[in-house]
Formats: structure tokens, C-alpha cells, sequence
């Protein structure tokens, strides 16, 4: 099972308890899924504050 970042809203490896952006809030409780390969470009990367590729939680508790 996949876990997610309070923080940054990355999603992580089940197996890791810190994530890449070095925060240890992290949440088995999540939702929505989207997929950011060119962070400069994204208008949707943008409204979501994400500088960053890689897959993220759209919501996350």
C-alpha cells in the first residue's frame, strides 16, 4: 500500500517513513491520483503548487 506526504502530497513507497521532500508526516489515508512529468510546463502543477515530477495525492488526511 502506497502512502502519501501531508506535507508535499508526494506519493511514497509503503516501506519509506521519510519522504524525498523530508518531512515524516506521512498518511496511509489519501485520495485522487495525478502524474506531473513537466512541473515547468503544467498549468495543473501550477494550481497545485508542485515544482516537482512525480506523482502525487490530490487530497491527503
Amino acid at each position: 500500500m502506497e502512502k502519501a506526504c501531508r506535507d508535499c502530497r508526494r506519493i511514497i513507497e509503503s516501506e519509506k517513513s521519510v519522504c524525498k521532500c523530508g518531512s515524516n508526516s506521512i498518511s496511509k489515508d489519501w485520495s485522487g491520483y495525478v502524474v506531473i512529468i513537466d512541473a515547468k510546463g503544467s498549468e495543473i502543477a501550477k494550481k497545485l503548487e508542485i515544482k516537482e515530477e512525480g506523482r502525487y495525492a490530490l487530497k491527503v488526511r
